[in-house]
């Protein structure tokens, strides 16, 4: 017992504290979104099981045109985890216990927080327990960065019964008020940010009857893209029009929107035969008792700026649909 590390000392202290949550008022967590404090020695850090680690947070994000890590890294030994780093948003406590474990805590010095702490007996039940827990540490930390995202960039939004689409086809999606107008016509919606210069960030929504198992089975979504593009988002010349990259397949995964199947995609576009492209994320919802698909779609044009943080932004906000 006397070598149990100081992780697991921490451990139980969080739990500890975070049992009394109710009772204490927190100070702001500080740390940008995406980013991921990892508390561990250095010697493990740059060792096997520093290498399992990055393999499963510093996993380059799907759909970019040029590869980003899901999470910058900071790392740092257990005896320099002090008031410092203390009220960082997102913890990975990692190291050497008596006993296999994976604990939880919210908000433990800060709000909000999440730190998540794993101890293994030795460095291979620790890497067992990092590789059997990977998908959960990513989730967990996402999830916290896409409330604390659509807390922030949602406080002041376009209210959705004074837009012509969503009220014409019964559903909804909360748009910042920075966002501006593009087009609502009934039958689509589309909002814009500009960022520098002539980069911008890109809401569009729509939707389209399901025609076929295809569409309900996600086999269409390219087409049905590109078949909007082209009748509603046209290029800067004749016969030029927004539609899927040809050269990348896009990634399509299935999930729950809403409490509905849908499905997650995650792709690059582009402009036919004009010199734009960027990524796009997009959320495909089986409407079964409308009999349709409910489009949410967020794109970024920013040549040669980091994407990740915007595209995050944007998957927060399209996760606020609600369909009637």
């Amino acid at each position: 017992m006397k070598k149990i590390s100081l992780i697991l000392v921490l451990t139980i202290l969080f739990i500890s504290c975070d049992s009394g949550a109710d009772k204490k008022v927190y100070k702001e967590a500080n740390g940008r979104i995406n980013h991921l404090l990892i508390v561990m020695k250095n010697s493990e850090w740059q060792g096997d099981l520093g290498d399992v680690l990055r393999e499963i947070v510093a996993e380059p994000v799907l759909g970019l045109p040029q590869p980003e890590a899901q999470f910058e890294i900071t790392q740092v030994p257990p005896n320099n985890f002090g008031t410092m780093f203390r009220a960082s948003r997102s913890v990975l406590n990692i190291g050497i216990g008596a006993e296999n474990s994976f604990n939880v805590a919210t908000n433990v010095y800060a709000a909000p927080q999440k730190i998540v702490t794993i101890v293994g007996k030795n460095k291979e039940d620790l890497i067992a327990e990092i590789q059997k827990n990977s998908k959960k540490i990513v989730a967990i930390f996402k999830d916290a960065d896409l409330k604390t995202v659509q807390e922030k960039t949602l406080s002041k939004y376009w209210d959705p019964t004074k837009i012509e689409t969503f009220t014409k086809q019964g559903y909804s999606l909360k748009i910042p008020r920075n966002y501006s107008k593009v087009e609502d016509n009934g039958e689509f919606v589309w909002y814009r940010y500009h960022l520098n210069g002539d980069n911008s960030m890109e809401l569009i929504s729509y939707t389209v009857p399901i025609t076929s198992e295809d569409d309900e089975n996600g086999n269409n979504i390219v087409a049905i893209r590109d078949a909007f593009g082209k009748k509603n988002i046209p290029g800067q010349i004749e016969d030029s029009y927004m539609m899927t990259e040809e050269a990348y397949s896009p990634h399509v995964f299935e999930v729950e929107i809403d409490g509905k199947k849908a499905f997650e995609t995650r792709g690059k576009w582009e402009v036919k035969n004009v010199y734009m492209a960027g990524p796009f994320l997009s959320y495909t919802i089986v409407d079964k008792p409308n009999n349709r698909l409910v489009v949410v779609e967020g794109l970024t044009f920013a040549p040669s700026i980091n994407k990740r943080d915007y595209m995050f932004e944007l998957e927060a906000i399209l996760k606020t649909i609600k369909i009637d």
